[in-house]
């Protein structure tokens, strides 16, 4: 969607977010002659005749929940030629407010014939408050987040292992972006065998693929890790047929790196960073591995794989791995959609956090708040840690009913070294919204 940035004109219809009716940050040429038609919706006169206002539905509301609900109200109302007058509530936060509309605008109707909704292909802004000079990094932020929903949004008989590593080569590489692939020869080779035993029920081969910014001189990145199973039907410890199908989305934290790398590129972000995704298909099939089988993983730590379906944190755990190999990070931040368990827990309004350093704890969780992605953290502890000890191996992949979400944690932490910061975030609730 294109913003096109003018000066108010009286023929121009408006489109303007006001917190009452009676305080509003117009221009001294519009009438506020007002009539009703809701509670939350108004119209304005002027000379040209009626004109779109919404009202606000909440006097705290954000500079980014602000710029949503006007570019909703305008394709809500197919007011697509609409003049957005930005508030001066906003005048501090343009960006945020610009992201707003942008990601407001957001549909995903690639494969419907005839599309529900349509966003404009423009909208027109008053040029502001200087607003014009915040699209760029407004516009980093939106490609970045739209390339990682148009990832959880495609079905798996189109997005599958190989076809997202190869989106990723043609949508970062050219950013600058240094991309290396592993394909499943060099994924053994490595000794990857917990990543690899989870691909191994499928046709479709695996890949590692990573994404170093070199925006800084730093030596030590600091590395994002995602999960991508692009699809999961729990491999032999089967998934119920029920919801089966939301599994599609089962590789978001892939799709979340990848987004933030692409935005970190696209504003040229002066910053060392690596993001590293595991990609492969969880699905039964003769050549699966089995509950009760044990596997080395490329750390040398062996794993009981109690559970097929607790799959995600074998990815990780050798991802996490490749990443000391190749990188050596001071940080690692990982992110899955790992269990359903944080989901009873937190809904579909938080995401679960767990960190091992107090100071990126409170970081995560002031940006979560700031960017309405928020997190909430959980514990990790001895008593948790000592459920997944195995029988006959290093560890097994589940601990025992209760906790799940955090005895995931307690596997995925046994592969990060003591001395580096790190987070892991449990995305299975916010990863997907149904509309």
């Amino acid at each position: 969607m294109k913003i096109n940035f003018q000066s108010y004109q009286k023929n121009a219809k408006i489109c303007c977010y006001m917190t009452d009716t009676q305080s509003l940050d117009l221009p001294g040429e519009i009438s506020r002659t007002e009539s009703p038609v809701t509670n939350k919706t108004h119209f304005l006169s002027n000379e040209s005749g009626s004109t779109l206002c919404l009202k606000a539905p909440e006097s705290d509301a954000s500079a980014l929940e602000i710029g949503g609900a006007m570019i909703s109200a305008i394709m809500q109302h197919e007011c697509h030629d609409a003049l957005i007058i930005p508030p001066a509530s906003v005048k501090d936060q343009l960006t945020d407010f610009l992201t707003g509309i942008k990601l407001g605008a957001y549909r995903f109707n690639k494969y419907y014939s005839n599309p529900k909704v349509v966003p404009p292909k423009a909208v027109q802004i008053a040029d502001v408050y200087a607003i014009n000079e915040h699209d760029a990094p407004s516009d980093a932020i939106t490609s970045g987040t739209t390339l990682a929903r148009d990832l959880v949004s495609e079905p798996s008989n189109t997005l599958s292992p190989e076809a997202f590593k190869d989106i990723i080569v043609k949508e970062l590489r050219p950013l600058g972006v240094e991309v290396k692939i592993l394909d499943e020869k060099e994924i053994l080779k490595l000794g990857m065998n917990a990543l690899h035993g989870v691909a191994r029920g499928s046709r479709k081969p695996p890949f590692v693929v990573s994404m170093h910014w070199k925006g800084s001189d730093e030596k030590q990145p600091t590395a994002f890790i995602g999960k991508g199973v692009c699809f999961d039907t729990g491999g032999i410890s089967l998934k119920p047929a029920n919801g089966m199908h939301d599994m599609k989305y089962d590789m978001g934290g892939a799709a979340a790196v990848t987004g933030l790398l692409y935005t970190l590129a696209k504003r040229k972000a002066k910053a060392n960073v690596v993001g590293i995704v595991g990609l492969v298909e969880n699905m039964p099939d003769g050549n699966a591995q089995n509950p009760g089988d044990v596997v080395k993983s490329m750390s040398g730590k062996t794993i009981e794989v109690l559970n097929t379906d607790a799959e995600g944190r074998l990815v990780l755990a050798d991802a996490i791995t490749y990443s000391y190999q190749e990188f050596n990070p001071h940080t690692i931040i990982d992110l899955a959609t790992l269990t359903g368990a944080i989901v009873v827990s937190l809904g579909n309004e938080y995401a679960g956090l767990f960190c091992n350093n107090a100071k990126l704890t409170q970081q995560l969780v002031d940006s979560g708040m700031k960017s309405h992605e928020k997190v909430w953290q959980q514990p990790l502890g001895k008593a948790y840690d000592k459920q997944i000890n195995s029988d006959i191996a290093d560890m097994q992949n589940i601990g025992k009913r209760w906790a799940g979400s955090i005895t995931a944690a307690q596997f995925i932490q046994r592969f990060v070294k003591d001395e580096t910061k790190w987070a892991h975030l449990d995305i299975a609730g916010v990863a997907w919204e149904e509309s």
